[in-house]
């Protein structure tokens, strides 16, 4: 008896935090429909056009630095005011293909600017820093190699900085190669949830909100003032965003212009990049929700920016509640537990609510938002099967357990034709996890024949989506470590 409670209590106590943050979505649809049709407009136009300078930190991008910095040349804005500053840690032959590409855009008369380290010091975090404090431009914009702006970037973000106020404005990624195969439309739905309700909801109600690391716009005093960039986590550009917030400026999101980029296409490439956001989230969690409880803003933005700090905390939980589906099976059908079972039954609305937060972000900004939202069950397995990559970024970041920013590899896929297989970057090697999600999968399998033998029908769509979603992530973990090795 004693176990079986143990085992009730902690399925119990896994599903409620999971409930908790996932009935926020219905918070953040109310929000939507009470905030949504606020609208963002300049306090005016600038007398005199500032000094812009575009940072680009760069890391081993052979494949798409030519890309980048074609289209940052094609941004509209006089070259006298425009300072374009390449900030290469690269320690491939990315530095000597950078020379060319950078000597043609000078005769053509853009100002770029380049500095080469070999120590990777602060990492990307690092890099942003020693740039500010080589250029006296007003404004920052920031660009990782995987994008690719749109020639009105400057003109469509620079008038909000009229307003003295404004500190950062930040635009929506939009997915250059969302329909390239079933693992980039996943994640395009993923980020549409975090850009379109999130971030755009979140500053139309008033509170807080983060630079995604790339797509915007700095005013270098903000960037000063809240004490500049600081390596301490892997998400230098959510630490940095609310200690500016905390300090008083305003942020700004537009939802109606968009930043093109590459979503990365091989499944090894997004297990890094999730675990660096992951931990990152988790480090800067620590390091700065003391800060906003001890701050002066009003209680509704603590209570927003602890959601929003802390979200990531729900992976061991998802991990837990799967791995305890199985024996509560048999539980439900060995001991007096009716109540209990029949209590559970209202953390459905979790899934509810999930659903409608990515609906709702696919219905704002796409007209064919009803295919794009077939997508979800598959989505939802597959967020289930990153559970024990994040859970492991959680738990490191919980213990400081201090990692390198492993930067996440381009490869210029755009269209179907495109290919990431045999290029450099790709990771070769099949990691121990893998082992652990194959292992999650064959237990989720077992879960489903037990809840058949028992006939608990309702219990087998939920495993299902766990076994299918370990099942997705590890064997594709393989197919593309196999890939990318040469024949």
């Amino acid at each position: 008896m004693f176990i079986e409670d143990i085992i009730l209590t902690v399925y119990l106590f896994s599903l409620s935090v999971l409930f908790i943050y996932s009935m926020h979505g219905f918070i953040m649809v109310y929000y939507n429909d009470k905030y949504g049709k606020v609208i963002f407009t300049p306090k005016g136009v600038f007398n005199e056009l500032p000094t812009v300078t575009i940072q680009l930190p760069l890391f081993n991008e052979i494949y798409v630095v030519k890309r980048l910095m074609d289209s940052i040349c094609e941004i509209e804005y006089a070259k006298e005011k425009l300072e374009i500053q390449v900030l290469d840690d690269s320690t491939d032959d990315t530095s000597e293909h950078l020379q060319g590409l950078m000597e043609e855009k000078r005769n053509l008369g853009f100002n770029v600017t380049y500095y080469h380290r070999t120590n990777r010091q602060g990492f990307k975090a690092g890099a942003l820093k020693e740039g500010l404090e080589k250029t006296n431009s007003e404004f920052i914009a920031i660009f990782d190699a995987d994008f690719v702006p749109k020639k009105e970037f400057l003109e469509k973000t620079l008038p909000y900085f009229t307003d003295p106020k404004v500190g950062m404005v930040q635009t929506r990624w939009e997915h250059l190669n969302a329909e390239f195969s079933l693992l980039t439309r996943a994640q395009a739905l993923a980020l549409d949830g975090h850009f379109v309700i999130e971030q755009n909801v979140r500053n139309k109600s008033g509170f807080f909100i983060n630079f995604n690391g790339t797509g915007g716009v700095w005013r270098k005093s903000c960037i000063i003032d809240a004490g500049n960039w600081e390596a301490d986590t892997l998400t230098e550009d959510l630490d940095l965003s609310y200690r500016a917030q905390l300090k008083g400026w305003q942020f700004i999101f537009l939802n109606d212009f968009t930043s093109p980029a590459e979503l990365p296409s091989e499944i090894n490439a997004l297990k890094n990049q999730q675990f660096r956001w992951t931990k990152g989230a988790i480090e800067t969690c620590k390091k700065i929700l003391p800060v906003v409880w001890k701050s002066k803003i009003p209680l509704r933005i603590k209570l927003q920016s602890t959601f929003h700090l802390t979200n990531n905390f729900v992976f061991p939980f998802i991990v837990i509640a799967g791995v305890l589906n199985v024996p509560l099976v048999y539980l439900k059908n060995s001991g007096n537990y009716d109540e209990y079972f029949a209590f559970m039954s209202i953390f459905v609305l979790a899934f509810v609510s999930s659903f409608m937060f990515y609906m709702y972000s696919q219905k704002i900004v796409y007209p064919d938002w009803k295919r794009r939202i077939y997508l979800f069950p598959i989505f939802m397995a597959g967020s289930m099967g990153f559970a024990l990559n994040n859970t492991r970024a959680v738990i490191e970041g919980l213990i400081n357990k201090k990692s390198e920013f492993v930067r996440t590899p381009k490869y210029q896929v755009v269209d179907k034709k495109d290919t990431w297989t045999k290029k450099k970057y790709a990771t070769k090697k099949i990691s121990l996890a893998v082992i652990f999600e194959v292992l999650f999968a064959i237990w989720m399998l077992f879960g489903i024949g037990l809840a058949a033998y028992y006939v608990e029908i309702a219990a087998i769509p939920f495993m299902s989506m766990y076994c299918i979603g370990y099942s997705i992530i590890s064997l594709l973990s393989i197919r593309h470590a196999l890939a990318s090795k040469p024949a």
